[in-house]
C-alpha cells in the first residue's frame, strides 16, 4: 500500500494560478507563496460575484471521535472531489493544522488516501505563517499588559485579576502555570501566569469569526485584559496597542488557496479547536469559498455535540450563515468501539457491537434535527469493514428516515463519494432555517442546560463555587447575553472521555467560566479539560524527517 506521501508525490501538484483561474479569482487578487500556495487578497470579496444562483454551504460533521479516526476532513475532501467529478462548483473551506497535534498525538491535517490537500509537507508545518503571527499577536498583548503595570501602572490593573494569558502553537504541558517576573526589581512584577495553545486564544477565534476588517479592529478593542483594584473591567482599547496588532496581522487576513489531489480548490485559514474553542475556519474562508463556488463544503471540529453545535450557535449567528446541507461522518470501526469493543479488535467482525454502537449515532442524528437540518450519514468505508456491519448501519439511518451513503473516497478519491455528493445534493431540499436551541437573552444556567440536555443527554448541570463565582463577575460586567462555547472532552457525549457510547443519567460539571468579550463568547470549562494540551509517549514528532531533497515526511 502506497503511503499519503507516495500518492500525493504521483498525483503531483499543478500551479496554484491555474487553481485559482478554474475558481474564478482574479490573477490581480493573488498573492503567492511559491508556485503551490497562495493568499487570496480581501478585496476580491468586494466584486460582484460571478456565479449565477445562490451559493450552497455544506457543514461536515461526525460521531463521537475516537482513536480508531472516523475520516471527517478526508470525508470532507473526498466529497468535495466528488461534486468536482460530476461537474459541479465547489470550494472546500478548512481549517489549518496547528504544530502541536502535528507533532503530538494527531499528526497532520490534510486528509489523506487519494483525499489529501496538497502539499501536506507546507500546511502541516508552518504554512503561510497565519500561527505564528497570531501568537505573535497574543504575546503583544501580554508584554504590554505587564509592561504597562511595571511603568506605573496608570490603568490600574489589579496583577491578581489579570485575565490575559500567553500563548505557543506547541503542546507543552510544563507552561500551563508558572510565576513570572522573578529575578528582582528590573524584572518586572511577580504574578502567577500561564500559557495556552494558540489554537485556544481569544485572538484565534477572533480572528475567525471577524466579519471584515472593521469587525476585526472592534473585536480586538473589547478584549477583557483583567480588572482594576476596584473591579472596574479593562479593556485592550485602552493599552492603545490595536494598531500594532493589525499590522501584524495584516497578511494572515487574507485566506489561503490550496488544492486537493485532483485539483479541487481549498482555501485553509485559521484553526481553533473544537474542544476548547469554537472549532470553525475563518469567516473570511467561508465567505471567499461562497463568493466563487455554487457549493462551499466546510467542516466543525470533533462530533456535532462540540463543532457541530458551536457552528450553529457562534459562528452562524456572528456571521449570518446557514448551512443548506449537513453530513454526519462514521465508521463502522468507531461504532463498534461505542459498543463495546477494545481498540485492538477492531479489525474483526462484529455484527452486534456495531449494533450497540449504533446509540451513538442516534444521538447525533437526533442533534441534527434540533437544530431544523436533515444529515446526510455518510459511512466512510475502511478495507475490513464487511457488507453486513454496513447494512445494519444503512438500515438504522433509513429506519429514522435519514439519507445514507457509503464512501470509499480514501481509496478511490472523488469517484468513491460520488453517491455521497448525490445524496448531499437531494438532501437540501429537506434543510430548513437552522433554529437555535438557546436565544441569547436566556440566563446563563438556561444557556448551559439546554445545550447538555439536548446535545449530549445529560439530565442535570452543576456549577461549582468557582463557576458561580464567575457568573456573578459575567453579570456585572453585562457579559451574560453573550453566546456560550462549552469547553469538554470530544471523546464521549458526557464530560467524562472514558464513557463511550450514549451516555444516560449523567451530570455536566461547569468547574470555571471564562470571558472572550473581543470573540463574543463565554467559555464554559467542564470536566477537567485543559486549554494546553501535553504530549503523548511517543509524540508524531518521532516520525518528521527531512529528506535531502527538501521534503518532509512523516507528518502526515
Amino acid at each position: 500500500m502506497l503511503t499519503d506521501y507516495e500518492i500525493a508525490r504521483q498525483a503531483g501538484i499543478r500551479p496554484i494560478r491555474e487553481i485559482a483561474a478554474k475558481l474564478g479569482v482574479m490573477d490581480e487578487d493573488l498573492l503567492p507563496y511559491g508556485n503551490e500556495v497562495s493568499k487570496v487578497n480581501l478585496k476580491a470579496l468586494s466584486r460582484p460575484r460571478k456565479r449565477p444562483g445562490k451559493a450552497r454551504l455544506i457543514l461536515v460533521s461526525a460521531t463521537t471521535p475516537t482513536a480508531a479516526g472516523e475520516g471527517k476532513t478526508t470525508t470532507s475532501i473526498g466529497l468535495a472531489q466528488a461534486m468536482d467529478s460530476i461537474g459541479e462548483s465547489v470550494c472546500l473551506a478548512l481549517r489549518e493544522p496547528s504544530l502541536g497535534p502535528c507533532l503530538g498525538i494527531k499528526g497532520g491535517a490534510t486528509g489523506g488516501g487519494y483525499s489529501q490537500i496538497v502539499p501536506a509537507g507546507r500546511i502541516n508545518l508552518h504554512f503561510t505563517g497565519d500561527f505564528h503571527a497570531i501568537t505573535t499577536v497574543n504575546n503583544l498583548v501580554s508584554a504590554s499588559i505587564d509592561n504597562h503595570i511595571f511603568q506605573g501602572n496608570e490603568l490600574r490593573l489589579d496583577p491578581r485579576q489579570v485575565v490575559w494569558r500567553r500563548v505557543m502553537d506547541m503542546n507543552d504541558r510544563s507552561l500551563r502555570n508558572i510565576v513570572i517576573g522573578l529575578g528582582g526589581r528590573m524584572q518586572g512584577i511577580p504574578r502567577e501566569g500561564g500559557f495556552d495553545i494558540t489554537a485556544a486564544s481569544e485572538i484565534m477565534a477572533i480572528f475567525c469569526l471577524a466579519n471584515d476588517l472593521d469587525d476585526l479592529r472592534a473585536r480586538l478593542d473589547r478584549i477583557l485584559v483583567g480588572t482594576t483594584w476596584n473591579g472596574e473591567p479593562v479593556y485592550l482599547k485602552a493599552l492603545n496597542i490595536t494598531g500594532a496588532m493589525m499590522a501584524l496581522l495584516r497578511d494572515a487576513v487574507h485566506p489561503n488557496l490550496v488544492q486537493t489531489l485532483e485539483g479541487t480548490p481549498a482555501f485553509m485559514h485559521g484553526g481553533p479547536f473544537a474542544n476548547i474553542a469554537h472549532g470553525c475556519n475563518s469567516v473570511f474562508a467561508t465567505r471567499m469559498a461562497m463568493h466563487y463556488a455554487d457549493w462551499t463544503v466546510t467542516e466543525a471540529g470533533f462530533g456535532f455535540d462540540l463543532g457541530a453545535e458551536k457552528f450553529f450557535h457562534i459562528k452562524c449567528r456572528s456571521a449570518g450563515l446557514d448551512p443548506d446541507a449537513v453530513v454526519v461522518v462514521t465508521t463502522v470501526r468507531a461504532l463498534k468501539l461505542h459498543g463495546g469493543k477494545v481498540g485492538d479488535t477492531l479489525d474483526q467482525t462484529d455484527t452486534e457491537a456495531v449494533r450497540a454502537g449504533l446509540e451513538n449515532l442516534d444521538k447525533h442524528i437526533e442533534s441534527v434535527g434540533h437544530f431544523n437540518k436533515h444529515p446526510v450519514v455518510a459511512l466512510n468505508r475502511f478495507a475490513n469493514d464487511t457488507d453486513d456491519e454496513i447494512r445494519i448501519i444503512r438500515e438504522r439511518a433509513e429506519a429514522l428516515g435519514v439519507s445514507f451513503a457509503e464512501t470509499r473516497h480514501f481509496s478511490e478519491g472523488g469517484k468513491g463519494a460520488q453517491d455521497l455528493a448525490r445524496e448531499v445534493i437531494k438532501s437540501v431540499e429537506q434543510n430548513k432555517p437552522f433554529k437555535p436551541l438557546y436565544e441569547l437573552s436566556d440566563t446563563l444556567y438556561e444557556k448551559v442546560h439546554k445545550v447538555c440536555k439536548d446535545m449530549y443527554g445529560a439530565n442535570d448541570v452543576a456549577f461549582s463555587k468557582e463557576a458561580e463565582k464567575d457568573l456573578k463577575i459575567i453579570r456585572k460586567l453585562g457579559l451574560s447575553k453573550l453566546p456560550i462555547c462549552i469547553a469538554k472532552a470530544p471523546s464521549s457525549l458526557s464530560d467524562d472521555p472514558t464513557l463511550h457510547g450514549r451516555p444516560r443519567d449523567f451530570q455536566v460539571t461547569v468547574r470555571n467560566v471564562q470571558v472572550s468579550a473581543g470573540a463574543g463568547f463565554l467559555i464554559i470549562l467542564t470536566g477537567s479539560i485543559l486549554r494546553m494540551p501535553g504530549l503523548p509517549k511517543r509524540p508524531k514528532a518521532e516520525q518528521v524527517e527531512l529528506l535531502p531533497d527538501g521534503t518532509v515526511i512523516g507528518v502526515g
